[in-house]
């Protein structure tokens, strides 16, 4: 059957004054919240992130290493003299400095990414600023 032969046969069945329904996508399935956003940011707010992840890697770099002097010399003693803690001690002042090095990376990379997306965003906003306000001068010299 062609489909214009079911589109009479369906118009026939329902009724010669029948009005015509199309389907449709479901509605959406509601959000939690109420409706909500589930993540909203504003540049402020994102700039607030990004200064503290510069705060935090700043202290990081200094106070994430002020034990490893100490702890350096304290393993050497230890192994000095005969503990098998000295090695230990080596051991986990090596993993403390790789996890505050792991860190001070992550806290920059965050830091430099929000700014980069603050600075990008401005960037792309002036650009549609310059291409609207373009659009909008053609309309009128044409």
């Amino acid at each position: 059957m062609s489909f214009d032969e079911e589109w009479s046969a369906a118009r026939a069945a329902a009724g010669s004054n029948a009005a015509m329904r199309l389907n449709q996508a479901p509605a959406p399935a509601p959000t939690p919240g109420g409706g909500a956003p589930d993540l909203a940011l504003h540049q402020d707010q994102i700039g607030a992130i990004g200064s503290e992840a510069y705060k935090l890697h700043t202290r990081l770099q200094t106070d994430g290493k002020h034990a490893a002097t100490a702890s350096g010399e304290a393993a050497a003693a230890l192994t000095r003299e005969g503990f098998a803690s000295g090695a230990a001690l080596a051991k986990a002042n090596i993993l403390w400095e790789g996890q505050v090095k792991t860190l001070v990376a992550a806290c920059a990379t965050i830091s430099n990414g929000l700014n980069y997306s603050l600075s990008s965003h401005a960037k792309d906003e002036q650009q549609l600023h310059a291409d609207l306000t373009a659009s909008a001068i053609d309309t009128y010299l044409k």
